[in-house]
């Protein structure tokens, strides 16, 4: 429990027009004279437009509670004003302001005061014309004044969630039947603006657990486990993403179009410290050479035709978080200078700007270019390239993990069945065949495509042969055609499955016999028989 003492000069607003001279208006001391001199009721009605001014100026609860109690220490003579407000944990919310005359001598908060919590308690009013010492209990002052206190409930919703205290010099002439309605008026805006407050925190907290909702959802969608696949190729991917996920390291994800590229980046980000700061994506290749720098850099008002305003760049926007640079191979060669800028220096400017922005941002880049050659041609620059290949992951093609593929089918088959409300329970083997022999020149893209076309089309639970693309449906329209002895594909098959167990175990034969599910002795024969060196593979 905490007691915040502040106080905000509040201007009486009278209705002028612009047009009206500075000596019409008069200077804000004179005003308030005026104010003072007049009717009670005229201050009564100036206090209160004041007072929602003050309210409906701002959110902040305090401040604006702060406001109001400043207004009736200067046009009502409270030489204290206390609002309490009770929270749901059961604790109090003081907010209190008090006239400098008694600054000096009353310095104890009013949160103990009975009166207030029997007003929140009850929801009555509490009149005492003569307190019998000074405010809130202590000695009166050195003139012997008597002070009086009007206590209303402030309500929100029906319930009394509060009290307005004001603590005033007792006077025989004053009407405090009228003071406590007056009072009442101004509890009543005051309940008003806590209702709006906590309106507006309801609001915020709804808002915070939907965000973090959606970033448990977006970790939970690119988690390791949904980077679906079992071969040796990989398994090695796998192993090289989780060395890089804990650092800020530069990395150059390589790979053909469509093996997944994108997802490897998200699962490094969502898995890294980063991961509640933003992910910022930018296509390199759909961007064309005169807006890729303002994109990437931003750009000041006024930089070229067309800038109308100040408009941020994707490292800005990424500021704490992660760029992700897709087809980084595709920018021009003076926009390159900049990012390389960027990446030794940690800073960079917007175009047509002079202040220098720090980049506090992890890069993660990606191409399906053969960098090496793009140096060799001039095309991309040989320092750039060493700074994005700090740490190179490469994700496998399709045709190179075949092992993988049938585990890829039941994921999209799960999924897109799902997404189109069908029920399909398996793909029949005539199907899966086509699958397998297919050479997949657009990769897993080019699957989730096939799988989504066989989920539309199939009438049945059963994929068949069929409902693939005509180019699946027999080897030799694909170009696949099997052109070897069934012995050779059989052993091709078994030095596949061979291969990555020793990759698996290190080179180790007795592991690599178990992870297959046979013997040391018939695994040792399989070995010798396919010229298999199980030394090279223990690393």
């Amino acid at each position: 429990m905490s007691t915040h003492v502040a106080e905000e000069t509040m201007n009486v607003v009278e209705p002028v027009t612009r047009t009206e001279t500075a000596s019409a208006a008069g200077s804000l001391s004179e005003r308030r004279r005026g104010t003072q001199a007049a009717s009670p009721e005229i201050r009564r009605l100036a206090s209160l437009l004041e007072i929602s001014q003050s309210l409906s100026g701002t959110l902040n609860l305090r401040a604006a509670m702060t406001g109001a109690l400043d207004v009736l220490a200067r046009y009502h003579r409270c030489v204290r004003g206390v609002v309490t407000i009770a929270r749901d944990d059961g604790e109090f919310m003081v907010e209190t302001l008090e006239s400098s005359e008694r600054a000096a001598r009353v310095s104890k908060p009013l949160i103990d005061d009975s009166a207030q919590r029997r007003v929140i308690d009850t929801g009555k009013t509490i009149v005492v014309q003569q307190l019998g010492k000074g405010v809130g209990g202590q000695a009166g002052s050195a003139s012997g004044r008597t002070f009086s206190l009007v206590c209303v409930p402030i309500a929100a919703d029906r319930k009394t969630v509060g009290s307005l205290a004001a603590y005033q010099v007792f006077s025989h002439e004053r009407d405090y039947d009228r003071t406590a309605k007056f009072l009442g008026i101004v509890a009543a805006m005051l309940g008003q603006a806590i209702k709006v407050q906590r309106l507006v925190e309801d609001e915020r907290h709804r808002l915070e657990s939907e965000n973090t909702h959606l970033r448990q959802e977006l970790r939970d969608r690119y988690d390791f486990s949904n980077i679906i696949g079992t071969s040796g190729a990989v398994r090695q991917m796998y192993e090289q993403v989780a060395q890089v996920t804990g650092t800020n390291t530069t990395v150059l994800i390589r790979g053909e179009s469509g093996t997944g590229k994108e997802l490897i980046a998200h699962a490094i980000h969502y898995n890294s410290p980063r991961a509640k700061k933003p992910f910022v994506k930018v296509s390199c290749a759909a961007l064309p050479d005169s807006l890729i720098e303002a994109e990437l850099f931003g750009y000041e008002k006024g930089a070229f035709t067309g800038a109308d305003a100040r408009k941020k760049g994707r490292f800005e926007l990424a500021q704490g978080g992660t760029l992700f640079l897709d087809e980084v191979g595709d920018i021009n060669l003076s926009t390159q200078i900049k990012l390389l800028r960027v990446l030794q220096q940690k800073e960079f400017e917007r175009l047509g700007g002079t202040d220098t922005i720090q980049a506090n941002v992890r890069i993660l880049a990606a191409t399906n270019k053969d960098l090496e050659k793009a140096i060799a041609e001039g095309t991309f620059r040989e320092d750039l390239y060493y700074r994005l290949n700090v740490y190179s992951i490469f994700v496998p093609p399709l045709r190179d993990r075949k092992a993988d593929l049938l585990l890829l089918v039941d994921h999209f088959l799960e999924r897109l069945c799902r997404d189109h409300r069908k029920v399909i329970k398996r793909v029949s083997t005539p199907a899966i065949d086509a699958l397998m022999s297919y050479h997949w020149p657009g990769n897993v893209r080019e699957l989730e495509n096939v799988i989504e076309r066989a989920v539309l089309v199939c009438d049945g639970q059963v994929v068949h042969a069929h409902h693939l693309p005509p180019t699946l449906q027999t080897a030799e329209t694909s170009g696949t055609v099997t052109r070897v002895s069934l012995g050779d594909a059989v052993n091709a098959f078994e030095r596949d499955l061979i291969e990555d167990a020793l990759k698996t175990a290190r080179g180790s034969r007795t592991k690599a016999a178990r992870l297959l599910d046979t013997t040391e002795r018939i695994f040792s024969y399989k070995v010798r028989k396919l010229g298999i060196d199980h030394r090279r593979y223990r690393f």
